[in-house]
């Protein structure tokens, strides 16, 4: 959904340009903002996926550990 709303920013963004107004302060802004949520979004995600291996090389030791017990 951010994609969409990054993208219809620049289209506004573009349509004004091409209209030769200069674009609010505030339309720059809020794309700004979606852009670097994105970035906070892509980097959040690739943190969880770091944690659900470093969880899954957990359970597999735990369970090499239980059979080597037995």
């Amino acid at each position: 959904m951010k994609k969409f709303a990054v993208a219809c920013a620049a289209v506004a963004l573009m349509s004004l340009a091409a209209c030769g107004e200069k674009p609010a302060a505030e339309s720059n802004n809020a794309t700004n903002e979606v852009v670097v949520d994105e970035l906070a979004n892509a980097t959040n995600a690739v943190d969880n996926a770091a944690n659900a291996v470093a969880n899954a090389t957990n359970v597999v030791n735990a369970t090499n550990a239980a059979n080597a017990a037995e």
